[in-house]
C-alpha cells in the first residue's frame, strides 16, 4: 500500500461528501482490445452507486455491454503548496481524491432513470429543478449506474 494510503486515508463520512459534491468525474471502461477507454462525466452519487448519464450509444456504452467492469475517479485540487525555498522537487499539492472500482450496468427502468436525471438537473443546474423532464428524453438518455465494489481515498493537506 501506498504511504499516503497509509496516513492520508479519507474516511467514508469524507468520501460521501467529497463524492456528492465533486462536479467531475473520470469513468474507465475497457475496450474490446483490452485498452482502457477514460471518458470525463457528470455525475451523482446516490443510494452508494454512482451514475453518469448521456447518449444511448458509442464506445463507452459498447465496452459496458461487452464488459461491466469499470473504474471511477473523482479529484479535487484545492491549492498547489509552493516550497518556502523554491525547490521545485519539494512542491506539494493540497488535494482529496476518490477511486473507485465496480461493475456498470445501463439503467432501464424508467423510473429511476427519471430520479436519476432529477438528480443531475437539481445538482447540476438547480434553477431548473421544477422543470418538467420530457418522457422521449428520459427514455432516449443513457442512465449508466455503477455498483461500487471498492471505494479508497486520499487527501493531503
Amino acid at each position: 500500500m501506498q504511504y499516503r494510503m497509509k496516513t492520508h486515508s479519507l474516511s467514508k463520512e469524507q468520501l460521501n461528501h467529497l463524492l456528492s459534491r465533486a462536479q467531475t468525474g473520470s469513468l474507465s471502461t475497457l475496450n474490446a482490445d483490452g485498452t482502457p477507454y477514460n471518458t470525463p462525466v457528470h455525475f451523482v452519487y446516490m443510494d452508494e452507486n454512482i451514475y453518469v448519464h448521456g447518449l444511448p450509444k458509442g464506445q463507452k456504452i459498447n465496452n459496458i455491454i461487452r464488459d461491466s467492469k469499470v473504474g471511477f475517479t473523482v479529484y479535487n485540487m484545492q491549492e498547489l503548496q509552493l516550497d518556502a525555498n523554491g525547490k521545485p522537487c519539494d512542491t506539494n499539492t493540497k488535494y482529496e481524491s476518490a477511486i473507485v472500482t465496480g461493475n456498470a450496468t445501463l439503467v432501464e427502468d424508467t423510473r429511476e432513470k427519471k430520479i436519476v436525471l432529477q438528480k443531475i438537473v437539481e445538482k447540476y443546474t438547480p434553477h431548473l429543478t421544477d422543470a418538467p423532464l420530457p418522457e422521449n428524453m428520459i427514455r432516449g438518455t443513457a442512465v449508466i449506474r455503477i455498483i461500487i465494489a471498492e471505494l479508497t481515498g486520499k487527501y493531503y493537506e
